[in-house]
C-alpha cells in the first residue's frame, strides 16, 4: 500500500470520526451514521490492502 493510499484512508477515517462526534453533539442521527459508515469503509480498505500485501509477501517468499 502506498503512502498516498494510507494517507487517504486515514483522512477518510478521521473525517468519519469527526462527523460521528458532531452527530453525537447535535443529536443528528443521519450525520452520526454517515460518520460511522465512512470509518468502516476506510478500515475495510486498509484491511484489504494489508491482505493484498500479505499475499505478495507469501508469493515473494516462495519465489526466492
Amino acid at each position: 500500500m502506498s503512502f498516498t493510499d494510507k494517507a487517504k484512508n486515514k483522512a477518510q477515517e478521521m473525517s468519519g470520526m469527526a462527523k460521528e462526534r458532531i452527530g453525537d453533539v447535535t443529536d443528528n442521527e443521519r450525520l452520526r451514521a454517515e460518520g460511522a459508515s465512512e470509518q468502516s469503509t476506510a478500515r475495510a480498505r486498509q484491511a484489504g490492502e494489508h491482505a493484498k500485501q500479505a499475499g505478495r509477501d507469501v508469493k515473494d517468499a516462495f519465489n526466492k
